[in-house]
């Protein structure tokens, strides 16, 4: 009997299921997975319990409803300056991972060369697999996780459609540059690809430094399908709420795919991530300081444990070099943490092509209330003899 078939070889189980799993099983805190311990806005929450109530219960439009794609459009005008018909140009999706995974199958063929930055969130290797695409890992090394123009250039090859990009950078916390993503752009426009541009961590971003979306640069509106969710930014990772934005072809194409696979879902918490995404700009402010108070509350913390600490520009995660503790496999080093330390983390490792690069690294998430990183902290001493 045939079990499972070609498409999943070598795939797995995610390393994020297998670390909560220890973390359940232990009762580590965890510091590995990206979801916050607290819940977002109250309001919100009410304005999802009166669609409950109110009957709003059964199949949405599988674009989603109208007042979210609306919202959406509305989003991206008033912080981007990007005007979208959000009738033909903004789509709904069971969060961003199912429009990166429809849009990859909507977009890639077999035997298509999909440029991608490494580390990379696992679902992206997955899905270019399933789509029988081949990927081309553009690699950002430690220390500083900048992104390699000649590697970028030199990673083209006739064979290449799409450029799946990632800012600000899940695991790395990087957040591209206007001259990064003007490289970029020239690229695609120069050998006419496509760019898929997951920007889930868009409202995340520290110090001052800003977020650009590749789709405002000159020439990039009619080829960049832009991704992002309401899980992030309002800390409700468990709806699911996430959208793709761009010319109607590319989103024609990412909903070719996702109609095959949820049509659509979370009728009654669509209308509220659609009055979150109205917020006003206080929300937004606060919850960005707030998320970089416990990231700095996390980092100095690791580095006076002795980690090598690379501070994050974006994102809910730290990376930290564990080789100044005398350690040198990732993988090994977490899958001990919870057992010695009580704590779980993610190694960087799964993330690369090139292991190698990956070894030494592990990725905490600080999206957790400061006396949960606290503790995590104190019990992280038991790593000292």
């Amino acid at each position: 009997m045939k079990t499972s078939s070609a498409r999943l070889s070598g795939l797995g189980t995610t390393i994020f299921a297998e670390m909560s799993a220890r973390a359940l099983r232990t009762g580590a805190i965890n510091l590995g997975q990206g979801f916050p311990d607290t819940d977002g806005p109250a309001e919100v929450v009410e304005v999802a319990v009166d669609a409950l109530r109110s009957g709003r219960n059964q199949y949405a439009p599988g674009t989603g409803v109208p007042q979210l794609r609306h919202a959406v459009a509305a989003h991206q005008k008033r912080f981007y300056g990007l005007d979208l018909d959000p009738d033909s140009e903004v789509a709904v999706t069971t969060g961003a991972t199912e429009a990166i995974a429809a849009a990859l199958l909507g977009l890639v063929d077999p035997g298509d060369e999909v440029i991608v930055l490494e580390p990379y969130y696992d679902s992206y290797v997955a899905v270019i697999q399933m789509a029988g695409g081949v990927r081309r890992p553009v690699t950002l090394r430690a220390p500083d996780f900048r992104l390699p123009l000649d590697e970028l250039r030199a990673a083209v090859s006739p064979r290449t459609t799409t450029i799946l990009l990632n800012s600000p950078h899940n695991p790395t916390g990087t957040v591209l540059r206007r001259d990064e993503l003007d490289a970029i752009a020239a690229v695609a426009i120069e050998h006419d690809l496509v760019v898929i541009s997951d920007e889930v961590y868009e409202h995340l971003t520290f110090d001052g430094i800003p977020h650009l979306p590749i789709a405002t640069l000159p020439g990039m509106a009619g080829r960049t399908l832009t991704i992002s969710s309401g899980g992030k930014s309002f800390s409700f990772t468990g709806w699911k709420i996430g959208w793709a934005t761009g010319p109607a072809a590319l989103v024609q194409a990412m909903l070719g795919a996702k109609q095959f696979m949820t049509y659509t879902s979370g009728s009654p918490l669509q209308p509220a991530i659609a009055h979150a995404l109205g917020a006003d700009d206080a929300y937004f402010d606060d919850f960005r300081a707030r998320l970089q108070a416990q990231r700095d509350l996390l980092c100095a913390g690791l580095a006076d444990l002795g980690f090598g600490v690379h501070v994050p520009e974006g994102t809910y995660f730290a990376t930290t070099d564990i080789t100044p503790l005398g350690f040198d496999d990732g993988v090994e080093f977490c899958r001990a943490l919870p057992e010695r330390a009580g704590v779980v983390a993610i190694p960087h490792q799964v993330f690369y092509d090139d292991v190698a690069a990956g070894r030494p690294l592990v990725r905490w998430a600080f999206c957790k209330q400061p006396s949960v990183i606290e503790e995590a902290l104190d019990r992280l001493k038991a790593l000292h003899p």
